[in-house]
């Protein structure tokens, strides 16, 4: 009938409707879902893995430096002090101002000479190899940090002004992060702000005392003491000084290692160190005052510093995805007691290893990686150096008779080549047959006329610490 058709027409309608309207919501929905997608794949991506370096000197201003190159990464450079002045003879070899593209401004003196002091006052002038334009540069450590922290900052990594008081692993903080709390410091103020923050990477660039060594469980080594006053002397005191440097060994001075007196800007720096016998630092200091004498007589002592000094690697240097570099990782020679080449060396090997094995930011480093293509390449580049120099301490820096042939070797130009050139481009040198033979035997009898000039060393009583060296 004309009823049920009209009944039926409206049906149609209603079902179509309904089809039409649960369609367009279908797509709506559809539309919806696929937009939402799309933002959580553009916050994926937005969302950066970190990494915190922990310390601002070479080590870690380096390090930051090298990771700031990557946009695809997150990175956090903490400096408790960031005007900190390191005791430090500050001393830097030439091929450094190039690697490291270091303005002329940071160096406040060119050392061409140098002036080696046996325990007798025997004087040995070297220098006479360098080329025109060779030189050590002397710098402040104030200075030379700042530029390098600041050159980081500048490439986009964050600058924290704080001191990392508590640090978690992952496998402590169970989510695969690294757990930081620090106390963060506005400018003028002494009290800091408690802070925490979460990051996927580690650098502990923290020095001997580092808070990411113990962390990981890096181990412990043996250190030195390493004793500074900065004084002030007169301009025509600082004549003197004007291109050269002065190094005393005595066991006055130290039992096993060997007083400076380094110019610096307006002021000289006159230190010394010991392992063995730390608690009379401050005797040995004494005894480089007085053997210094009238060149530094009537200074003003304008600062005095202090720090402790890594002897040797520690047994541990990466653990999961945290690395050290630095006096963290004990990268101070012995023999020379050098560590800030060696520290920004270390810091920018291990940023850049992060970043190859980060590919862009896409992945995390494991620890693999880490040795592979950080502590491997740097053991390979300078583990003679660190072994040359050892042996050389443990033979010339063990007595006074020793230590007077060391300076009466000195006067020999293949020596002093020898010497200024591994220094200077940090390549251990020497590769004369005919030369080395000889420095053999000038070497035993130097041995022989040193033992016969010197007076034996002073004994002391610490058996504690004289058994610490390692």
């Amino acid at each position: 009938s004309k009823l049920q058709v009209a009944i039926m027409f409206v049906r149609t309608v209603v079902a179509a409707s309904a089809l039409a309207v649960a369609a367009a919501f279908s797509t709506k929905a559809g539309l919806n879902g696929a937009r939402m997608a799309r933002q959580a794949q553009r916050q994926t991506m937005e969302m950066k893995y970190s990494v915190a370096v922990i310390g601002g000197g070479p080590a870690g201003a380096c390090a930051a430096d090298a990771l700031a190159e990557c946009k695809g990464i997150d990175t956090f450079i903490f400096e408790r002090k960031f005007d900190n002045a390191k005791p430090c003879g500050g001393a830097i070899p030439l091929c450094m101002v190039d690697e490291f593209d270091l303005p002329e401004d940071i160096i406040d003196r060119k050392v061409r000479k140098m002036k080696m002091i046996s325990p007798t006052n025997r004087e040995v002038d070297i220098g006479q190899t360098l080329k025109p334009n060779e030189y050590i540069g002397m710098t402040r450590r104030e200075i030379l940090d700042g530029f390098l922290r600041e050159r980081a900052i500048e490439k986009g990594a964050v600058g924290v002004n704080g001191l990392v008081t508590t640090i978690k692993t992952p496998e402590e903080t169970g989510n695969g992060k690294y757990f930081l709390e620090y106390q963060e410091y506005e400018k003028n103020k002494s009290v800091g702000v408690r802070k925490q923050m979460e990051v996927d990477v580690l650098i502990g660039a923290d020095g001997a005392n580092s808070r990411v060594a113990s962390a990981i469980g890096a181990g412990e080594y043996n250190f030195a003491i390493a004793f500074q006053e900065r004084i002030r002397i007169t301009d025509e005191q600082m004549k003197f000084y004007e291109e050269l440097a002065e190094m005393y060994v005595g066991d006055d001075v130290s039992p096993d290692f060997y007083g400076w007196v380094f110019p610096k800007y307006d002021h000289v720096g006159v230190g010394t160190g010991t392992v063995i016998n730390r608690p009379a630092i401050k005797d040995y200091q004494k005894a480089i005052r007085d053997r210094a004498g009238a060149k530094i007589a009537g200074g003003k002592i304008i600062k005095v510093e202090a720090h402790p000094i890594p002897e040797h690697y520690r047994p541990k240097r990466a653990a999961g995805r945290a690395m050290l570099v630095g006096d963290a990782a004990g990268y101070v020679t012995k023999c020379s007691g050098e560590g800030i080449y060696f520290a920004a060396k270390s810091g920018r090997m291990a940023g850049e290893a992060v970043v190859k094995a980060m590919k862009g930011g896409s992945r995390l480093p494991t620890e693999k990686d880490i040795r592979d293509l950080y502590l491997k390449p740097y053991d390979k580049l300078y583990g003679a150096t660190y072994t040359v120099l050892d042996i050389l301490q443990k033979v010339f820096y063990s007595n006074n008779g020793a230590r007077e042939a060391f300076v009466e070797m000195c006067e020999s130009e293949y020596v002093q080549k020898v010497t200024f050139d591994s220094y200077l481009y940090k390549k251990v040198q020497g590769n004369n047959p005919v030369e080395d033979i000889k420095l053999l035997f000038t070497t035993v009898g130097s041995l022989f006329r040193g033992n016969a000039l010197a007076e034996p060393d002073r004994e002391f009583s610490n058996p504690k610490e004289s058994l610490n060296r390692i």
